[in-house]
């Protein structure tokens, strides 16, 4: 290099004389040599082995406040690698992969650049009382020590030293950064794993109990959706019973039905949880807990907090499950259990029944006539989906199947505007009233609208005050069971 240099300042007092010109062009080659140079120089010590790379037995991490004891999980096979777990935490969900990281990132640690040779000031470098050493004990019985000191002035770089020599080198910051990193991070931040598809279990119940409400929100497994020739009004599996029966939102309920599978932490608030831990996070009397019954056989309870916020202004809540010994910390955006209603998940569905699932349905109001409807499938019609396989009567006479059809998909049009749970029937007579059975289920249900207010009505569904809908609805209803006779159109539209 030093050569080079003083070639370049004699070359330049000769093109001096000879010109400007001439001294522009002549001066770019010798500048190009120069970055050759600098590019293929080899960097003193780089590249070695420090530690060398047999298959190791465990491993010992001391760090200045704990020491982590690393041991084979699963011995090395043909089709996989040795894995390895941390002593005494082998009752924790840790992630293998990471942990692994503490054995295989310091075998066959090469070097980055030799720093000192012989050094005698290893101070200098961390090296004289070093916080973390990391030994790994090869299957052979023999030992190796590699010795962690502080980050060289390029942050991607570190110094390190083999115990027993002093030799000080420089190896990638990336490759012992894991040998500082607190217990937390070797823990899985997933509180259940989620299980692979062809082992998922069904989600035979559901219960919620929550100190803020005064029911219980339960949810079951509906048994018929298994059945492809069972049509009902909504896609979801699972159907609400308790604080009142509905329907569910297939896409806002399955977070709730399902969603402790995968549930993942946003930190651990103690390992090894005992009363005091669980007393503290407020766990022996939880505010929420929700109990999970799969087909498998497990039972699953997780108790919730009450939530708090943090320093960021995040809701959370501390959660753990039962007869378990490790608390989280869970975001009120993942734990949905300790905020949910009835109304977020609930499907608004008046009218679950599919229109040709119904054998009978009858119609009746204020000064209408009723209607008995008696709906039966043809005996040569091989399919059941449209008004062309099926006869009908009204009130024993013959009537157009289609004209039926109209009416009931005018009824299911309409989602009710809010639930109703608790309402006192009124004593009045109702606005309207249909009442079907539903072949599949053989169940009878009966759909009531009543007068509430100037604007809703209030929805009775087999005996019991479910749901309020506009009352223009309700009048609508009443409106198009008297055009079922009359033959004239139904309207289908309402304020």
């Amino acid at each position: 290099m030093k050569k080079s240099v003083k070639g370049i300042i004699g070359l330049c007092a000769v093109l001096a004389v000879l010109g400007g010109g001439l001294a522009v062009l002549k001066l770019t080659e010798p500048e190009e040599k120069e970055e050759s140079s600098v590019s293929t120089e080899a960097v003193e010590g780089a590249g070695i082995v420090l530690i060398k790379d047999e298959e190791v037995s465990k491993a010992s991490v001391t760090r200045a406040e704990d020491t982590l004891k690393v041991v084979q999980l699963t011995a090395k096979t043909e089709e996989s690698a040795t894995t390895y777990t941390l002593e005494g935490y082998e009752d924790i969900p840790l992630v293998t992969s990471v942990v692994g990281t503490l054995v295989n990132n310091a075998k066959g640690l090469q070097s980055s650049q030799l720093v000192a040779e012989n050094c005698t000031e290893l101070a200098k470098y961390g090296l004289e009382k070093p916080v973390i050493t990391v030994e790994l004990t090869y299957e052979s019985g023999e030992t190796a020590v590699l010795e962690i000191g502080d980050t060289a002035p390029v942050a991607s770089e570190t110094y390190v030293k083999v115990k027993g020599e002093d030799d000080v080198y420089t190896v990638a910051t990336s490759k012992v950064a894991n040998y500082s990193m607190e217990l937390e991070g070797f823990i899985s931040s997933t509180i259940l794993e989620e299980p692979a598809e062809e082992d998922y279990p069904i989600v035979n119940s559901l219960r919620i109990q929550r100190d803020d409400i005064d029911y219980d929100i339960y949810i079951e497994y509906d048994k018929k959706s298994e059945d492809d020739d069972y049509t009902s009004g909504t896609s979801a599996t699972h159907i609400l019973i308790e604080p009142i029966f509905s329907y569910l939102n297939v896409d806002q309920s399955a977070p709730i039905t399902n969603g402790l599978f995968g549930l993942s932490s946003d930190g651990i608030f103690s390992i090894h949880a005992d009363e005091a831990d669980i007393a503290e996070a407020g766990l022996n009397d939880p505010f929420c807990t929700v109990t999970m019954s799969c087909d498998d056989g497990n039972d699953y309870v997780f108790l919730m907090s009450e939530p708090f916020s943090d320093e960021n202004g995040v809701t959370s809540h501390y959660g753990m499950f039962e007869n378990s010994n490790m608390i989280y910390i869970v975001s009120a955006e993942n734990a949905k259990w300790g905020t949910v209603m009835p109304v977020d998940i609930a499907s608004k569905i008046m009218f679950g029944t599919y229109v040709w699932n119904i054998t009978e349905l009858t119609a009746s109001g204020k000064d209408a006539e009723t209607s008995e409807f008696v709906i039966t499938h043809k005996a040569d019609a091989e399919e059941a989906n449209n008004s062309a396989h099926f006869d009908t009567t009204r009130n024993g006479e013959t009537f157009d199947t289609e004209r039926y059809r109209q009416f009931y998909q005018f009824l299911v049009s309409a989602p009710a505007e809010d639930f109703a749970m608790g309402e006192e029937i009124p004593a009045s007579e109702p606005i309207a009233v249909i009442e079907h059975n539903d072949y599949y289920t053989q169940q009878t249900n009966k759909i009531e609208f009543y007068e509430y207010s100037a604007l809703k009505s209030l929805v009775v569904v087999n005996g019991e005050a479910r749901f309020f809908c506009s009352k223009s609805y309700a009048e609508t209803v009443l409106e198009n069971i008297k055009r079922i006779e009359s033959g004239e159109d139904y309207i289908t539209t309402w304020k």
